[in-house]
């Protein structure tokens, strides 16, 4: 019987998972690399949608020891991206882990990071330890990581559309466009993205809300002073990342907190964490 590969993919998020990467892995801790192999892994733990990186532990140039003081971090769930089972949003700790293991205390230097480490039970894992990416500095062979390890089985895929494409924001046009780019991201709903010239920029105002993706760069938002729900409902991406040039300077609206609407039919707004 024919599988759909997204229901095998989402069927395995209860699961631990990992995949070798070929990549050269650095990081840094305060200057200084703790971190330089060929032989890293991408290591999804049960609920995560995001990868973690995991090196080997003769590979470390840093010090771990047992972690003296419990701390399991903050989770956030979340339950109906694309009709999957329940997840962990990425913004949950690293500290809250969902597999067995033993919490570590990473030292180097001048630095010592209670729970920064974790050393898996599992046999597959064996002589490998999870690094917290937040708090080292990241690089794939010489090119800066942000945000999360990259996913090898995560694509980002950017189309132009001629289409007639409407947002309004409680009964206020906000943008009206047929040069929009729209952004198909695995597992998430397609995202449309239009030239500064055709957004109602004057309705609007920059927030103090930024975020990072490790595929698209840093964003930066925008509010609606008229909206009764959350502010922010648009954003735009810088332009670190040549992956993602399509959509350098262009707008993007949240399809969870405007009406979109498509040669004018009104899309159904999707449930994601930005609901």
């Amino acid at each position: 019987m024919a599988a759909k590969l997204s229901s095998t993919m989402l069927g395995l998020l209860p699961e631990l998972r990992y995949e070798p990467t070929p990549k050269r892995i650095r990081a840094n801790l305060n200057g200084g690399t703790i971190v330089d192999t060929q032989r890293a892994l991408l290591v999804w733990e049960p609920r995560r949608v995001t990868p973690i990186l995991a090196v080997p532990e003769d590979d470390l140039a840093a010090t771990l020891s047992q972690q003296t003081e419990e701390s399991c971090g903050q989770e956030f769930p979340f339950a109906g991206m694309l009709d999957g089972p329940p997840v962990l949003d990425p913004r949950t700790a690293f500290s809250r882990h969902t597999t067995a293991g033993t919490p570590l205390t990473l030292s180097s230097a001048d630095r010592t990071l209670p729970g920064a480490a974790f050393r898996p039970d599992d046999d597959a894992l064996g002589g490998y330890v999870l690094l917290d990416f937040d708090v080292l500095t990241w690089w794939e062979d010489d090119e800066p990581i942000i945000g999360h390890p990259r996913d090898p089985f995560h694509r980002v895929d950017i189309r132009r559309t001629s289409k007639h494409i409407a947002v309004q924001c409680e009964g206020t046009l906000l943008a009206e466009t047929t040069r929009a780019e729209l952004l198909y991201e695995t597992m998430l709903p397609p995202r449309t993205y239009i030239p500064p010239d055709d957004v109602r920029l004057d309705l609007m105002e920059p927030s103090t809300t930024t975020t990072v993706c490790p595929y698209k760069g840093q964003a930066s938002y925008y509010s609606f002073a008229g909206s009764s729900g959350p502010l922010d409902v648009a954003w735009t991406y810088d332009s670190r990342f040549p992956d993602a040039t399509q959509i350098h300077g262009l707008i993007c609206f949240f399809d969870e907190r405007a009406d979109i609407l498509v040669d004018g039919i009104q899309q159904e707004r999707p449930h994601t964490p930005w609901s």
